[in-house]
């Protein structure tokens, strides 16, 4: 009975070791963003997806392209425009005269680490063929369905500010992605240093090298998986969903889905930090990346300015925070 704490505790620290290996390695390339960082990795190891919205120049695809580059696992690039294809995304059967018969080829999302770049610019045909590849990790063309390799994650990016052009995504696509996070200007030391890194001749995502393999992250995962959580904070979390589902600004609230990607979050968080165990403020430091963005504002709220961020804020504050031991 002694050892068991003892156990656990060590290999919650290999995992905070290994995460925060990755973590400095790519803040080599994407200086003074810490938090994003740690966010994209928390994403990451709660088996998520996960959305950058920024304005353009900020590091969103750098960030997304260092996550890769530190993990050895193959990775790949979609740039979403007007005319991509759901088949560009999914992969498509072509008839091989030589061998008389239909041949597969892999579409873009058949890697572990996926950058879907402006994802908003596709049609929202094309943004769909996401939907399954997503939620299930596999991707069905011609009545045939492929299984994606694990770990799987989709980093996609979008500007916020410049709309003509775009397809905003719908709530269920939205839904999809765990975290949605801001990468934000940098302050002023880091725009200093970003000035010293970046003006040499060799680019610096050049000379990062993978500090972790793909079985490091699925050992991360499994970790991640045996952090214990509180009762009282699973029913903190329903509680959340359910004063979402009942706040007069929003017609749509937390989903069951959120609720869950909060919970494994949480979980991923905790043991980053080296904890076997979920404290409250893992839930209350992750519901703005998890949750906000799953927030839909009623007609109403939004001719008064009413924010989704306002309105989650109060969502918190309604809900009492139970005391865990």
């Amino acid at each position: 009975m002694s050892s068991q704490p003892r156990v656990a505790a060590r290999t919650v620290q290999s995992f905070s070791e290994a995460f925060d290996a990755i973590v400095d390695n790519v803040a080599v390339v994407v200086q003074g963003k810490d938090e994003a960082i740690k966010l994209a990795l928390i994403c990451l190891v709660a088996e998520g997806h996960l959305l950058i919205e920024d304005v353009p120049g900020v590091g969103k695809t750098s960030l997304a392209k260092a996550v890769a580059a530190s993990l050895d696992c193959s990775w790949g690039r979609i740039q979403f425009t007007p005319d991509l294809l759901p088949s560009d995304v999914t992969g498509v059967s072509i008839y091989n005269r030589a061998t008389g018969a239909f041949e597969f080829r892999p579409g873009g999302i058949f890697a572990n680490l996926v950058l879907a770049d402006e994802i908003n610019r596709a049609s929202p045909k094309t943004q769909s063929a996401l939907l399954e590849a997503m939620e299930e990790h596999q991707v069905t063309v011609d009545g045939t369905t492929y299984s994606l390799p694990p770990p799987f994650m989709v980093i996609a990016t979008q500007n916020p500010v410049e709309h003509e052009g775009t397809y905003p995504l719908p709530e269920s696509q939205l839904d999809r992605f765990l975290m949605r996070i801001a990468m934000g200007y940098p302050a002023r030391a880091a725009e200093i240093a970003i000035l010293d890194t970046h003006a040499r001749a060799a680019p610096p995502m050049d000379r990062l090298s993978p500090v972790a393999t793909a079985a490091n992250v699925a050992a991360m995962v499994a970790m991640a998986h045996a952090v214990h959580v509180n009762p009282s904070l699973k029913g903190y979390i329903v509680d959340l969903a359910a004063a979402s589902r009942h706040h007069p600004s929003l017609a749509l609230g937390v989903s069951p889905r959120a609720a869950l990607g909060l919970l494994r979050a949480a979980r991923a968080r905790a043991a980053s930090l080296g904890r076997e165990y979920v404290v409250p403020d893992d839930l209350k430091m992750l519901a703005g990346p998890v949750l906000e963005h799953r927030l839909a504002l009623t007609p109403d709220a939004q001719l008064r300015g009413i924010t989704r961020a306002g309105v989650l804020r109060e969502v918190l504050g309604s809900v009492a925070v139970p005391a865990v031991r």
